[in-house]
């Protein structure tokens, strides 16, 4: 009997609703560890999670047991209950509609891992809007700038 076997190297990327600066330092870690136990949870290999205060950066081995949209609604949905669990912000959480999803060679492991695990001192020279709109291009992704994210702060 023939199995099936794939292991696709995709960097998600995806917003704190509006932008907001939200994800603080006191409890963002929690909250990238528990976005790592949901890929887990869905029998897909979470390489690394960060990001900073208005966005999220996550780099996961996946299997083509599960697609990256039901991935990406899976970490949001469960994600953002606990957010709103823990109590950490006097209002409503949400993450912002969309995501971007970005695929790699595994040779390119590495270099996005530690692309990654830099985003505070990536984020001290460019926007987040700039750092999107740059991954865009590179993947030769069409886009309309008005269906990015709300970009409004």
């Amino acid at each position: 009997m023939a199995g099936s076997f794939s292991k696709i190297y995709i960097q998600i990327v995806f917003a704190v609703h509006g932008r907001q600066n939200l994800l603080k330092l006191p409890w963002r870690t929690e909250v990238f560890k528990y976005i790592s136990g949901i890929i887990s949870n869905k029998n897909q290999k979470p390489i690394i999670v960060n990001g900073v205060s208005d966005h999220v950066h996550i780099l996961v081995g996946m299997k083509s047991s599960i697609s990256v949209s039901e991935l990406v609604r899976d970490i949001k949905n469960n994600s953002t209950n606990f957010i709103r669990d823990m109590q950490w912000l006097p209002n409503k959480f949400n993450w912002q509609e969309g995501h971007g999803a970005f695929s790699y060679s595994s040779k390119d492991v590495d270099f996005i891992y530690n692309y990654i695990l830099n985003q505070e001192e990536h984020h001290k020279k460019f926007s987040f809007r700039e750092e999107y709109i740059d991954l865009l291009n590179q993947f030769q992704i069409e886009f309309d700038e008005k269906y990015l994210f709300d970009w409004s702060h």
